[in-house]
């Protein structure tokens, strides 16, 4: 299967440039056999900036972008349908199903929320404003407009944005309210999370809200965005969220299951618009297995 949208990489301004584009993209991307960019190039399937196929000749020109589309054989299909919950000129806001990508990657292209969005509005230009894993279920916001996209992102960068969680432990330490502050750093696997020695560089606000048969409701709030960070910062309490195939322990690789999904909801957000200056506030419908 190839993606009907293109993906986009910049080539940077580095000290030794690349000869040309084709060994930016061999080294860009390592996972990915030579022989399968050298096909996709002989193809025409890799464009310049003006939209003009490259050549395996074609020169690296640093701050320029080069366009391509993705190839998944066999992609898996994930059986859950996304949710929009607004939509107006400048924003879409979706809510996700657990195991969905919000972006192409890995074996997901067609099945990342992304690509789902794009064919149902019909709007090619839809882009992310954020991400949650591909395990979380809940709210994901969604740029529309190119023209205001940067006040939009500027929200997050800005910590303007405010995002609350649901979670599922069957931990049980004793205390209602936790202030976590740690440093995390990448792990080894290189995709998981660690705590580390050193300045906080992630902040979580965690509250029990509920009990039933063994079981804890959380109302989790992130005050910082690191990979992971509800995640590691559960488990540090001791509480790890419900069927986390990461933390404590990394699982082995296998098929997802449907019937034991994490239990992890991104549940709220709020913020003031930067175009309008309303009070805008959106909820999953979503629910745990509680």
């Amino acid at each position: 299967m190839i993606s009907a949208f293109a993906a986009k990489v910049t080539m940077p301004r580095v000290e030794q440039p690349h000869r040309t584009v084709l060994a930016f993209l061999l080294q860009r991307f390592p996972k990915i056999p030579p022989e399968v960019w050298e096909r996709r190039v002989a193809e025409g399937k890799v464009l310049s900036e003006d939209g003009t196929p490259i050549t395996p000749e074609t020169p690296y020109a640093p701050q320029k972008r080069v366009f391509y589309f993705r190839e998944i054989e066999n992609e898996p299909v994930i059986p859950f349908t996304e949710e929009i919950l607004f939509q107006n000129e400048e924003l879409l806001v979706a809510c996700k199903p657990h195991f969905i990508p919000v972006t192409p990657v890995g074996a997901y292209l067609e099945q990342s929320l992304l690509h789902r969005l794009r064919r149902r509005t019909g709007i090619d230009h839809i882009v992310p404003l954020h991400r949650i894993d591909r395990e979380t279920a809940g709210l994901v916001l969604f740029s529309v407009n190119p023209a205001t996209r940067g006040l939009y992102s500027g929200l997050f960068r800005q910590g303007q944005i405010e995002k609350s969680y649901l979670a599922l432990s069957e931990g049980r330490v004793p205390g209602e309210k936790w202030h976590v502050e740690s440093r995390l750093v990448p792990g080894d696997p290189w995709y998981t999370m660690m705590v580390a020695p050193g300045e906080a560089n992630a902040r979580s606000q965690i509250t029990r809200i509920d009990e039933r048969g063994g079981v804890s409701l959380f109302s989790l709030v992130p005050h910082t965005g690191k990979t992971h960070q509800l995640r590691v910062h559960m488990n540090s309490l001791g509480m790890p969220i419900m069927y986390d195939r990461l933390y404590p322990q990394l699982r082995p690789r296998q098929c997802d299951d449907f019937e034991k999904p994490l239990q992890l909801l991104a549940h709220t957000l709020r913020f003031k618009d930067p175009v309008t200056g309303k009070l805008m506030e959106f909820r999953s419908n979503r629910e745990l297995l509680w």
